[in-house]
């Protein structure tokens, strides 16, 4: 299902804000329509965190904050798909696809959760951890390469992250403050991460940070095959100035390309309120035989989502000009 041209994703049709003449405020209305009428009633989250109220910069080169209580943030596993399974927290989602040779782990959740979501998660839903034969993380923020280094440690996979996160992780003075993760596999542009009957299509798009990844792959739902587009990084918690904005817009049209080309009809990513991950995993436990797949949206609702966060980069860029 998954034929795909990354080299073609990589021309992009549009030129960012040339000749643009409008007046400030109505370009900034017309793309928060724009935004809104892409969104409807499907990426409603999406839309409150990058156009309602955006993050406005970059996080601090800090210690990260006390676990919050575990009420807070556990949440029960659950099989989403014949082959992916959802490991993750109320918040932060962790994904498990497992093929004939093992498991390929697509992000790490903060490290708090890590044992309880992730490992223990895993068992609860008849899946051995020490299958994990690699660990695939998004970008390097907290919640998503925290528990990179405990799942490296114990399982020994191979880790991959674009070369830019990776020396990202190597800067840092203060957000690791259990150890950081051997550096490991530094992922490219259309690189194809195969292990046995699985494989992810990673494509690099920045933005969210310098070297976000988001992932192209196979699944099926009772025999039927899907094709996945996992979005890797969302919110705007980079600087916030024109020439990043670009490079966000430019990736989430890619992004947006490459899930077109690949005939993508599911929408999923590392945080639940931008895919309702948690409400539609209760939805399948009570699916019925003919039902719809509650991730399974629709190659349009997948164009849709991209839309969304591409008019609202366009909202945040318009308003800084």
């Amino acid at each position: 299902m998954m034929k795909i041209q990354i080299g073609a994703v990589l021309a992009m049709a549009a030129t960012l804000g040339a000749g643009n003449a409008q007046p400030a405020a109505n370009n900034i209305e017309t793309h928060l329509a724009a935004a809104k009428a892409a969104a409807q009633f499907d990426f409603t989250g999406t839309l409150a965190r990058v156009c309602i109220a955006p993050q406005t910069g970059p996080g601090r080169d800090v210690a990260p904050a006390p676990a919050p209580p575990r009420a807070n943030w556990i949440t029960e596993p659950g099989k989403v798909f014949d082959n992916l399974y959802f490991v993750g927290t109320k918040i932060h989602s962790s994904w498990a696809l497992v093929g004939n040779q093992g498991i390929i782990l697509i992000d790490t959740l903060f490290d708090y959760a890590t044992d309880d979501s992730i490992i223990q998660g895993l068992r609860k839903v008849g899946l051995d951890p020490a299958n994990i034969k690699y660990v695939i993380v998004s970008h390097a923020h907290g919640d998503h390469v925290g528990g990179a280094k405990m799942i490296q440690d114990r399982f020994k996979p191979h880790l991959v992250l674009t070369g830019t996160d990776w020396d990202s992780i190597s800067a840092s003075q203060n957000q690791y403050p259990n150890g950081k993760p051997t550096r490991d596999i530094a992922a490219t542009d259309g690189q194809v991460i195969t292990l046995g009957d699985v494989s992810v299509r990673l494509v690099t798009t920045p933005g969210h940070t310098p070297g976000t990844l988001s992932f192209l792959f196979d699944v099926k739902d009772n025999g039927k095959p899907l094709t996945v587009a996992y979005s890797g990084g969302t919110a705007f918690n980079f600087i916030n100035e024109v020439p990043h904005f670009d490079t966000y817009i430019a990736s989430q049209r890619k992004m947006a390309e490459a899930a077109a080309w690949a005939n993508a009809t599911v929408l999923i990513s590392n945080h639940s309120e931008f895919d309702q991950a948690v409400t539609k995993l209760r939805l399948i436990q009570t699916r019925k035989m003919g039902e719809p797949h509650p991730f399974e949206i629709g190659k349009d609702a997948v164009a849709r989502y991209f839309k969304v966060t591409d008019e609202c980069a366009q909202v945040a860029r318009a308003k800084l000009q």
